[in-house]
């Protein structure tokens, strides 16, 4: 049950399951690649519409919480993101519009979620 996935992009992803499926535990598990990858678009999302609303972020670090249906297929049915964003003199109003544009327009991982999970959110602004 271990795989080495290649991306599109030519780069080499470790997959494994869990010992109770025949894996060995030994990288990410698939549904968890998909959680990881909504964070990582919404995240970059956020920071590059801040970035061009010339605002000084330095990072954004995206925490999410999952359910999964009890049922096959064990599709995500709820989803909260705690989003941390660092930068000097950020505007909650702008930081909330760059999380919402991200979910409502832009990450296409957040889209397809979207279809099957409650999306909730939080947000932390962090002065450094």
């Amino acid at each position: 049950m271990s795989f080495v996935a290649e991306t599109g992009s030519g780069h080499l992803v470790p997959l494994d399951g869990a010992p109770d499926g025949g894996g060995r535990n030994l990288a990410p598990r698939p549904m968890e690649m998909v959680l990881l990858g909504t964070g990582a678009c919404t995240a970059y999302d956020v920071v590059l519409i801040l970035r061009r609303g010339r605002h000084a972020i330095d990072g954004c670090e995206v925490e999410l919480h999952a359910d999964r249906a009890e049922s096959e297929p064990k599709v995500f049915t709820r989803i909260e993101m705690k989003f941390t964003v660092r930068g000097r003199g950020l505007n909650r109003d702008a930081v909330e519009r760059a999380v919402r544009l991200s979910h409502e327009k832009y990450c296409s991982a957040s889209a397809m979620l979207a279809k099957t999970a409650e999306f909730t959110h939080s947000i932390e602004i962090v002065e450094t």
